[in-house]
């Protein structure tokens, strides 16, 4: 990285901001011209200046800034600047105030009937809170004036970990957030704050809101004025840079209008979970109202037929006092049924499970900003990940080796090579490289050494450390300004060499580079005693075909290291490179990558076995991406997938327009597995595709990883964003749902299994707080309207209801997650809560309890010989009858618990209860609390003591839940056709203006059946037009004949104006659906030529079809006239 103190750049600030007059203030520029300069790069940036302002020093004229001086220190000047450009000051979000928080924990709707019934309970009781970096961080967007070997990181923009050279002659647009690297300059700065580059993608993902705001009060004239950067597409280091634009479906320009209006409508944050567990409460309050409503009407009408009509009693004035307190005492039982029949413990229990699961997840890596991602992506159906850092070790190392005539596949011991080889070795690679380069020890104990500099001599120097030997001492023994000559490593030569002055006085040139490059450089090779024998041209095919290819095919790069001796005397011409670096002697041959991490191919294992697809999305080459990828097992031979180049994904994806259509997309990403060579705008695109497909049974729900400010769409875009927290740049972790502070794939993993945790954990506490409702419920209900009383209490039910529910729901909530969670398919977001499984559960408990209870009631004075609690008076003493059936209701509840833990059928419903010690604890404390009320609650809890006999029986009641699920257990689920399932996702035609403004459109069924007939329609006269006009072009060879159809046949006349053009290529006839390109390629193709990967033709025809179309789309040499038939074919296809 070179010295980090001389790294600097000068600023000649003129910062930015709202109003955008022609000559705003008497400047030159208006904020708009300097916005869209800051979005071009390199010539064009140059061609820009030169054509508005005729050079740099022309634009700081403009800017009314001196390119030496900067501004004056005046005052009235630079306040008058901030009015005109604003500040370098980017708005923090809103957060959201302590009253807001409350407000919206109250919008819950079982919360919302229990306030209601408190209200009427209420009512009536009043009757009776950084590493630091070493380099130069740009504070705002500038143009180079002058520099001096400057060298800027932008993989915080752009992704790309390469250094990027800055020149005030080739490319001098600099950009805040990038670090300068090397060397100094000066610039003057052209955008601040929530202008920049780096604050237009903070507004894009919600911060600076309200400065965007004021601007679009301000300036709605601007709107004409701005070229905005979505709508143009502009070419980046010859490459067409892919801009953001909505995704085109065939359905036409509509779209735009959605995509404003679903723009404008606020996103209501409500997970899969939350919907569910919505409609579940809203369904249960409904059943609790209906049951509570007819238990008081029940009671009142009993009261009144028996006082006044059986009895023949008259209302007497002086009792009305007595009827009224009946009459408060039926309403307050219906209140107790319905608020025993509402799940009040849920809302906790989803916190406590979320919250509990957040805190767990830290040990495993993952911070989590967002509550809801965290069971979100438990239904995770697809991951694409970024490769280097996530899947890799971000760190290049030598994994296989030739040295003294063999091929090691791992790093060799020191002592099976020969001491001449191996000092030869750590000679060549400690001195042939920058000093500046270097392995240090690690920051933390147990990580990893840190390396730094150039990341393949950081490999090569790895490499000696792993041989037992050390590259500083030699380094010390020579060091760098005792080096004789150096040649430096560039794209041309593509190889590094360095000469030393021997003690003889002769000198030794080592050499490194490419391996293809310098073996042809070698006469001779060490052999395996250290000695040289002759490298003829046959001897390099052999080591070629042997060594090389294998290496390649592995993805490793392959480097050659040699040296040459001259003698004393023979000083050669040293400006003469070619002469000088020949005739070398090959030292050895090493294959360099940056490794899978080792357990990530056991990570992407368990995903695919549990029913999520991992796409690899990176920057990188095909050929070493789709060798990565098989490593991790993301491909596997045999299977009909794909591996494509950002470039022929674009292609396929979108129409003659540049357009991207759904359809289109739809037929690529499911069998897409790798997208090499992409831009952050690929991934938006693919991200998008993805959750806006409509191809499957239910919606894809897709995690991204990303560490870039450029991935900061796509991470936002996604259900799930994962930023990486050491790599991870500020906008990339605000954009994201989940940070992984390991930055390791395995960590995605472990969100998986803890989001299924917690969507299972709350379904174990439906299955046990229903169980209890039901019963409740049917008690109370069936208790008023035999006997007049509820046999269970309101202080009772309450202690039953809120208390135990709470803990209950604290232990249920709290066990961990196991392997198991991950052999299962995603729910997905239709799956209901609570599954025909835990309906055929909670049932069969009910009756059980039911029954028991019921008999109690009934018979229970019999059997243990006490007085009957039935009819009693109105203030009677607790009684032994129904504090027995109290007490044996709680009894069951507790051991019903135990079997709650298992929610899919499971007999063992102990397994692994000794790992949550939270759950242990609370069942014994409930025990020993329940004992404690019974004998010593007294009136407050309407209890009387029981013996010991009583309390066994109670005791062997509990216990006789866990032997009845044995015997629930053995009943198949298949047999009970009538059970239903309960706790659905919400239905499309349920969803609100917020949910739909996620992405669903609000268009009548029977119209989009017609449009899509339409679509057809048109499609299919359009193929066979175009085929039509291919066949007659054949058969009269008229090249001239092929012409475009006309506009109106065309579907894409229903398409909104176009926003991006592909100008690598031209069409002369509208392109065919995916299915024609592969049936016309096998007939205009030659076969491809041989791949070494002869297991997998998808991939090959997948790279193929990519080089193909760019060279015959590109080439102008092509054999046949540029208006042949074959030549439009050919280009369209």
């Amino acid at each position: 990285m070179g010295d980090m103190a001389n790294s600097s750049i000068e600023f000649h600030p003129k910062p930015q901001q709202q109003r955008e007059a022609p000559h705003a203030g008497g400047f030159g520029c208006t904020l708009a011209e300097l916005r869209s300069l800051m979005e071009l790069r390199g010539a064009e940036a140059l061609q820009k200046i030169q054509e508005a302002y005729g050079d740099v020093g022309g634009l700081c004229r403009r800017l009314k800034t001196s390119p030496t001086e900067g501004l004056a220190d005046n005052t009235n000047d630079l306040e008058k600047r901030r009015q005109i450009y604003g500040q370098n000051f980017i708005p923090p979000k809103q957060p959201k105030t302590f009253l807001q928080l409350v407000w919206e924990a109250l919008q819950d709707v079982t919360l919302i009937i229990l306030e209601v019934a408190a209200i009427v309970s209420l009512g009536l009781s009043f009757y009776a809170p950084p590493g630091e970096e070493s380099e130069d961080l740009l504070p705002a967007d500038g143009v180079l004036i002058q520099g001096n070997d400057l060298k800027l990181d932008e993989s915080s923009l752009t992704g790309e970990s390469d250094h990027v050279r800055k020149s005030a002659d080739k490319d001098p647009m600099l950009l805040s957030g990038t670090h300068v690297m090397e060397g100094s300059g000066r610039m003057v700065v052209t955008a601040v704050g929530v202008n920049s580059q780096t604050g237009i993608i903070f507004t894009l993902l919600g911060a600076g809101g309200e400065e965007e705001e004021k601007k679009d009060k301000k300036g709605k004239q601007q709107d004409g004025a701005m070229e905005s950067s979505q709508t143009k597409a502009k070419k980046q280091d010859g490459a067409v840079a892919m801009e953001m634009q909505p995704l085109k479906s065939a359905e036409g320009g509509e779209m735009e209008e959605r995509e404003k209006k679903k723009a404008n409508v606020p996103k209501k944050e409500k997970s899969v979970l939350q919907g569910k567990l919505t409609k579940l409460a809203v369904q249960i309050g409904k059943a609790g109202l209906v049951m509570s409503a007819i238990t008081v009407i029940i009671l009142v009408l009993y009261f009144v037929i028996e006082t006044f009509v059986v009895d023949g009693r008259a209302w007497l004035a002086e009792c009305t006092p007595v009827y009224v307190q009946y009459f408060v005492k039926f309403f307050i039982i219906g209140v107790t049924v319905l608020v025993v029949a509402v799940p009040e413990g849920l809302p906790l229990a989803v916190t406590i499970s979320l919250a509990y699961s957040v805190k767990k997840m830290m040990k495993d890596n993952n911070l989590v900003r967002h509550l809801d991602a965290c069971e979100t992506m438990g239904n995770a159906t697809a991951i694409c990940s970024d490769k280097t850092g996530t899947l890799t070790t971000n760190r290049m190392t030598v994994v296989q080796s030739y040295l003294g005539d063999t091929h090691y596949k791992e790093v060799p011991a020191p002592n099976a090579l020969t001491p001449k080889i191996l000092d030869l070795l750590v000679h060549a690679i400690s001195i042939n490289s920058a000093y500046t380069t270097k392995i240090l020890p690690p920051e933390k104990e147990g990580a990893l050494p840190r390396q730094v500099g150039n990341k393949t001599e950081c490999a090569l120097l790895g490499f000696v450390l792993d041989l037992k030997r050390d590259f500083q001492p030699v380094r010390e023994q020579i060091p760098e300004d005792k080096l004789y000559k150096v040649y430096t490593f560039n794209s041309v030569r593509k190889s590094m060499s360095t000469a030393i002055r021997m003690p003889d006085g002769g000198f030794r040139l080592f050499s490194k580079g490419a391996s293809e490059i310098l073996l042809k450089k070698c006469t001779n090779i060490l052999n395996s005693n250290g000695e040289l024998r002759g490298f003829r041209p046959r001897d390099r095919d052999d080591m070629v075909k042997k060594i090389i290819e294998p290496m390649a095919c592995d993805g490793l790069r392959t480097i050659c290291i040699a040296y040459r001796d001259f003698s004393a005397g023979q000083e050669p011409d040293w400006d003469d490179e070619n002469e000088v670096v020949g005739d070398l002697t090959c030292i050895a041959v090493v294959g360099i990558e940056d490794p899978v991490r080792p357990e990530v191919p056991e990570a992407i294992r368990k995903c695919q076995r549990a029913g999520i697809t991992v796409r690899m999305v990176t920057g990188d080459n095909i050929n070493t991406a789709r060798a990565i990828a098989a490593k991790c097992g993301i491909i596997q031979p045999g299977e009909d997938f794909l591996c494509l180049e950002g470039k022929e994904f674009n292609r396929r994806i979108r129409n003659e327009k540049g357009e991207i259509e759904q359809e289109r997309l739809d037929k690529v990403w499911p069998k897409l597995r790798v997208l090499a060579r992409s831009s952050p705008t690929d991934k938006h695109t693919l991200v998008k595709g993805i959750i806006d497909s409509t191809t499957g049974e239910q919606r894809q729900v897709v995690a991204v990883t990303g560490d870039g400010t450029n991935d900061g769409p796509a991470l936002k875009k996604a259900d799930v964003g994962f930023a990486m927290g050491i790599a991870g740049t500020d906008v990339a972790k605000e954009a994201s749902d989940i940070i992984l502070t390991d930055d390791n794939f395995t960590s995605i993993v472990k969100a998986v299994m803890w989001g299924r945790n917690v969507y299972d954990s709350i379904s174990k506490f439906l299955q046990f707080q229903l169980t209890v409702n039901v019963v409740a419920v049917i008690v109370a209900f069936t208790g008023a309207c035999i006997t007049q009383d509820s046999p269970l209490k309101a202080v009772q039910m309450l202690w039953v209801n809120l208390i135990m529910d709470t803990f209950a729901s604290l232990a249920l909530a709290t066990e961990p997650p196991t392997e198991s969670l991950l052999l299962r398919k995603p729910y997905g977001r239709d799956k209901p809560l609570i599954s025909r499984t835990m309906m055929k559960n909670i049932l069969g408990h009910a009756v059980y309890q039911l029954t028991i209870i019921f008999t109690l009631l009934f018979v229970g004075e019999l059997f243990f010989d006490i007085d009957s609690g039935r009819n009693a008076p109105l203030h009677s003493p607790p009684s032994e009858h129904y504090t027995i059936i109290f007490n044996t209701f709680v009894m069951m509840q507790l051991f019903n618990e135990i079997n709650a833990r298992k929610i899919h059928g499971e007999r063992n419903v102990f397994d692994g209860i000794f790992s949550n010690p939270i759950f242990c604890t609370i069942v014994l404390g409930t025990f020993a609390i329940q004992i404690v009320i019974v004998q010593f609650g007294g009136k407050p809890f309407s209890c009387s003591p029981l013996s010991t006999e009583q309390w066994l029986w109670c005791l062997f009641v509990g216990v006789g839940e866990l032997v009845w699920g044995q015997v629930i257990a053995t009943i198949p689920t298949s047999q009970l056709k009538c059970l239903k399932e309960a706790g659905h996702g919400p239905g499309k035609d349920e969803m609100t203006d917020e949910e739909l403004a996620e992405g669903e459109e609000e268009i009548d069924h029977a119209e989009r059946e017609l449009r899509r007939g339409q679509i057809l329609w048109f499609r299919g006269l359009n193929r066979i037009q175009t085929q039509i006009r291919v066949v007659k072009a054949f058969r009269s060879s008229l090249y001239e004949g092929l012409e475009k159809p006309e506009s109106k046949t065309s579907i894409h006349n229903f398409m909104a104006t176009p926003e991006f053009l592909i100008n690598d290529y031209t069409h002369n006839i509208p392109l065919i659906d995916d299915t024609d390109v592969d049936e016309n390629e096998e007939r205009l193709r030659a076969p491809p030529p041989p791949s070494p990967n002869q297991n997998n033709n998808a991939i090959d025809s997948g790279i193929y079809l990519t080089t193909h179309v760019t060279k015959s789309a590109t080439s102008s040499a092509f054999s046949s006239s540029p208006g042949s038939p074959l030549h439009s074919m050919e280009t369209s296809l």
